[in-house]
């Protein structure tokens, strides 16, 4: 076979696959347009199936996986996207959110929980490093929530002295994250809740330290 053909058939093979991968794409976009996150997961994974290293297939799977309870491919798809794009804060934003719930799954070992739950406050602490924006403020609120849901969980599993001293600065920082949303929105009675939340938590773990 002569070169030019090899390289003719190489060009048109990848035409079509780029072809294929972006219908593949519309459709899963088209679906989770319509909120339909399981045809979504379908199509989006044929098209990283294509090409594992596109970024908005990754995006939006890792979105549909998220949305369809699927936790641990969500971070899988995100963690992806973020060695793509090390600076995209909405993947970091949604790979906290996954590992989130994870982390309050009852059945994991306190190793597991505290690995979600650390990571979440990671993944939120890049998200807002790469977009300090503090008008941006759901970072800082699904932030706030996380510390408080760490810290939580260092004061019901603490074993060592360390541990209620770790629960004790995550529910301080719990309140921290969280009054910085309520100074941009004084009237969100729903983010002063979650700072009474924080306050009566925090005080319980003072009161019987």
């Amino acid at each position: 076979m002569k070169i030019s053909v090899i390289i003719s058939f190489l060009i048109i093979s990848s035409l079509e696959n780029a072809s294929a991968q972006n219908s593949y794409i519309k459709l899963g976009q088209q679906a989770l347009v319509d909120g339909d996150f399981k045809v979504a997961v379908a199509q989006l994974e044929k098209a990283c199936l294509i090409d594992s290293t596109n970024s908005t297939a990754l995006l939006m799977l890792g979105y549909s996986y998220y949305h369809s309870e699927n936790y641990k491919k969500s971070i899988a798809a995100y963690t992806k996207e973020i060695a793509i794009n090390p600076t995209d804060a909405t993947a970091y934003y949604y790979r906290a959110r996954a590992k989130g719930y994870l982390g309050k799954d009852n059945q994991l070992s306190a190793a597991d929980k505290e690995k979600y739950l650390l990571g979440a406050i990671f993944d939120l602490t890049k998200a807002i490093a790469i977009d300090p924006d503090i008008a941006n403020n759901k970072y800082y609120q699904v932030r706030g929530i996380a510390y408080r849901e760490y810290g939580v969980f260092k004061l019901q599993a603490a074993v060592h002295p360390g541990d209620k001293v770790r629960g004790i600065n995550a529910l301080k920082a719990s309140i921290i994250d969280l009054e910085k949303v309520l100074a941009d929105n004084p009237s969100r009675t729903d983010i002063s809740a979650l700072i009474d939340l924080s306050k009566q938590k925090l005080d319980e773990a003072i009161t019987h330290r």
